[in-house]
Parts: structure tokens; sequence; C-alpha cells
């Protein structure tokens, strides 16, 4: 049996420290605007359709929906969204933004900038990295059902 590759040398490890350097960058940002990067990615399902159910929104972040509705649950009390139960299906509940919740989507704009900025890359490869680990993260969820 071979010893395993050094962490610097194996896909996994890169993508996690990667995963971890993006949420630093993005932190002082978000810290000024009083929300988490997890809370980050529940604005933006709901910038992109909102009036979701907590489980369209776990979903779409690719989470349980018992992690995204503490989440939820945040938000609301912080003004964000608003949650109501679906009166055609009481199990559902639904999450609409507020206007503080829209308003968020205009302050959170120059995230993506921070990280072109920061990376030394120009748009146009980070946009060409994001579409190679989109297929990889396609292909092994494809490939493991």
């Amino acid at each position: 049996m071979s010893a395993p590759l050094p962490l610097d040398q194996q896909l996994c490890f890169s993508l996690y420290a990667t995963s971890m350097a993006i949420n630093r960058a993005y932190k002082p940002q978000l810290d000024a605007l009083g929300i988490t990067y997890p809370q980050y990615l529940v604005l933006h399902a709901l910038w992109e359709e909102d009036a979701r159910t907590i489980g369209q929104i776990a979903e779409r972040l690719a989470l349980e929906s018992s992690t995204v509705t503490p989440l939820v649950k945040r938000m609301e009390a912080a003004g964000l969204m608003t949650r109501t139960r679906n009166p055609a299906d009481e199990r559902q509940v639904q999450v609409r933004l507020s206007e503080r919740g829209w308003a968020l989507r205009e302050e959170c704009g120059c995230l993506g900038e921070t990280l072109v900025g920061r990376s030394g890359m120009t748009l146009s490869e980070v946009e060409a990295l994001n579409r190679q680990v989109q297929q990889l993260r396609d292909a092994l969820a494809t490939s493991g059902r």
C-alpha cells in the first residue's frame, strides 16, 4: 500500500483551503453588512427567486433543510425576510425577502469584485476556473447516484 499524497497535492484539500480563503476574503464586507457567509448564500438564493420554500432553498444550496431553518429564523429576526406557512400545504414554509433583504443585494454586489481583485486572476480566468469546478461537482454528484 502506497503512502497518501501530501495534502497540497490532493484536490479535495486544495478546494477546501480555497473555500476557507474565499470566506476570509468576504468576511470583512459581510461583517459590515451584519450577515454571515451562509446567510449571504440564503439571500442569494432568494435574490434569484423570491418566495422559495425552506426545502427549495436547501436544495439550491445543497444543504439539509435542518441546516437552513435556523439560518432563516435568525435572518427573519434581523428583519431580512419573512416566513409563512403555505396555505395549500401547511408543511411548507415559504420565505420572502423584506425590503431590507432586497436592499442588501446592492450592498453585496462588490463581493465578486473582491474575489477577482484579491486572486490576481482576470475575470475570465476566474469564470473558467468556476466552470471547471462546477463540471467536477456535477460529475461527482451524478456518479454517486
